[in-house]
């Protein structure tokens, strides 16, 4: 297995296609401002086995780490996150039964048991409305949402996921944890914005 990765900050950018949904994840400066690509992702759109591979760069020619759903069709059945060479770096998982009111996920890796939840129940209830009111829901929700990952026992924070109101989909990341490798951070938010609808 390929040495923990620790990456403080980073931003992920979304891009729609026709297609699938394309991901831009990007080291964030101490300034705040934009570093180097630190990889790109791309989720095919009706896949029944959920599986996304991270790449590189945008040419695809050097996948870095992935994620892929344990079972077809058991989503609540979790995720493993694998390194370049196919070895298990962690898991998440949606608890269903939590996230009917406000999503909630499990977070795993080396070191680290998180629990995480949308910031803003209200904004979590708002949501749930908007998507079952017909034709209204298909329209892409205003709103920002945030989660925050806690370690179990501790309540320690371990990540946190802040969605921007822009035109396209825009992501900051924060990572407080330094047990927290970045490939699992990077696969758990990918799975915020692709998954969160199932």
């Amino acid at each position: 297995m390929n040495a923990p990765m620790y990456v403080p900050a980073f931003s992920m950018k979304q891009r729609v296609t026709m297609m699938a949904n394309k991901y831009e994840l990007i080291a964030t400066n101490p300034d705040g401002s934009d570093g180097p690509l630190l990889a790109f992702a791309q989720q095919k759109r009706m896949a029944f086995k959920e599986q996304v591979t991270f790449y590189s760069d945008e040419t695809k020619t050097r996948p870095v780490f992935s994620f892929k759903a344990r079972k077809a069709i058991d989503l609540g059945s979790g995720y493993d996150v694998y390194d370049a060479d196919g070895q298990a770096i962690g898991w998440f998982k949606k608890e269903f039964g939590k996230s009917l009111l406000r999503s909630s996920w499990q977070l795993s890796a080396p070191g680290v048991d998180a629990d995480g939840t949308e910031r803003n129940p209200t904004v979590a209830i708002v949501r749930r409305v908007w998507e079952f009111v017909p034709f209204v829901g298909e329209i892409p929700l205003p709103f920002i949402f945030h989660f925050d990952f806690t370690e179990r026992g501790s309540g320690r924070q371990v990540l946190s996921v802040e969605r921007k109101v822009s035109i396209r989909d825009r992501y900051r990341i924060t990572v407080q944890d330094e047990r927290l490798d970045f490939r699992v951070a990077a696969a758990m938010t990918v799975a915020l914005d692709a998954l969160q609808s199932r």
